[in-house]
């Protein structure tokens, strides 16, 4: 039975949500062909224009079906936030919305969907000075000294974030440095009021499921070069933009600390590690509307009457 397009003059944005490998390339682009329509980008690691293997971004037959938008737009050397993600995002989304009725939105970063979905938080920025000392004991002491001073601080933040990533963790030591609060206190705000609707697609498959595709999707990454990109990419390591899952483990082969075989084991581990995250963050949102990975089709009726 061929599925109409529901007739509407409501602006829609549909965000397509779920962890790594979950198939959200896919399904967004199938979509974006019913509703005739384009797609933002959410995801924080496809930004990067050098990230052409690591950060599994759509085809070059995918992005030529299908227009994107905010994807290998910048640079590892830039020097890019969520705030200026919000922004940049924004902007695109009231221009397209002049065309379109309907727009889709796809991502597995939670921090930067909600920019979108709900505004940014009214976090204060943080002196230099303090910046630097929290960053120099970084340096000095390491990850486990930054996970063990989050979770002092504040629980509820390192249980929802990526405990990997010392950006993030440093952000939190910083604010609270600053302001004597937790971050997570800031989320609590009152939401931003957008003027577009905005309809939450999710995905989910059983777990075993997702760890063997994220396997098998590295596998892939290995085969087509990810090992010569990321060996392009050291000089460049010390960037934020690299400090990201297929590239820091590459990186400790590269410097020595382990041997190529034990970097592509931690790639899937820690791809499996930030899958489990990505479930736990989406999880908490009740007005998302999860649908079985094997079940495109219900999806598509679901996007095409909402």
């Amino acid at each position: 039975m061929k599925m109409e397009l529901k007739k509407n003059t409501t602006k829609n944005l549909f965000v397509i949500l779920g962890p790594t490998a979950s198939g959200k390339t896919s399904l967004s682009i199938r979509l974006a062909s019913k509703l005739k329509t384009e797609i933002i980008s959410c995801d924080s690691r496809q930004f990067y224009k050098e990230l052409k293997i690591g950060s599994a971004p759509p085809s070059a037959e995918e992005l030529k079906k299908t227009k994107h938008h905010l994807i290998q737009h910048l640079s590892v050397k830039d020097n890019y936030n969520i705030g200026k993600y919000e922004e940049d995002a924004i902007n695109k989304i009231s221009s397209l919305f002049k065309k379109y009725n309907n727009l889709i939105l796809v991502g597995g970063s939670g921090l930067y969907t909600d920019a979108i979905c709900n505004g940014l938080d009214d976090i204060p920025q943080t002196p230099q000075k303090i910046r630097d000392r929290i960053n120099n004991e970084f340096l000095e002491k390491g990850i486990n000294w930054l996970q063990k001073k989050v979770k002092e601080i504040d629980i509820d933040f390192y249980q929802k974030s990526d405990t990997n990533n010392p950006q993030r963790l440093k952000r939190c030591l910083e604010i609270h440095a600053n302001t004597g609060k937790k971050i997570s206190s800031f989320y609590n705000k009152e939401k931003t009021k957008r003027d577009f609707k905005i309809i939450k697609i999710g995905i989910t498959t059983d777990r075993e499921i997702l760890y063997d595709r994220i396997n098998k999707r590295v596998d892939q990454m290995i085969k087509n070069g990810l090992v010569d990109e990321a060996k392009g990419l050291f000089q460049y390591q010390k960037f934020n933009a690299l400090n990201t899952v297929g590239y820091k483990e590459l990186f400790d082969f590269f410097n020595k600390k382990s041997d190529k075989e034990t970097a592509i084991k931690e790639i899937k581990k820690n791809s499996r590690r930030l899958a489990k995250r990505q479930i736990t963050w989406f999880k908490r949102d009740k007005q998302i509307n999860w649908f079985s990975l094997e079940k495109e089709d219900e999806i598509i009726k679901f996007t095409l009457e909402s």
